[in-house]
């Protein structure tokens, strides 16, 4: 068998979670804040709320992680 199954792919990027998360931050915070802001009380998150700070991190995630597997 293979050690390139999908469990051992699926490691091996979360591994890198804590790096890419690090290197976006600044979109990290502004998605928190958003997701914080609009579940105030006991509302509930709606979808497409923060999609805009959401897209922003998604973004910067894929970009990092290209970058980390050249």
């Amino acid at each position: 068998m293979s050690g390139t199954n999908a469990w051992t792919r699926s490691r091996e990027r979360m591994r890198l979670f804590p790096e890419l998360l690090a290197q976006c931050a600044v979109e990290a915070t502004a998605y928190g804040k958003c997701v914080t802001a609009t579940t105030v009380g006991k509302q509930e998150l709606k979808r497409d709320l923060c999609v805009k700070q959401f897209e922003a991190l998604k973004t910067c995630f894929v970009s990092s992680a290209k970058k980390a597997g050249k």
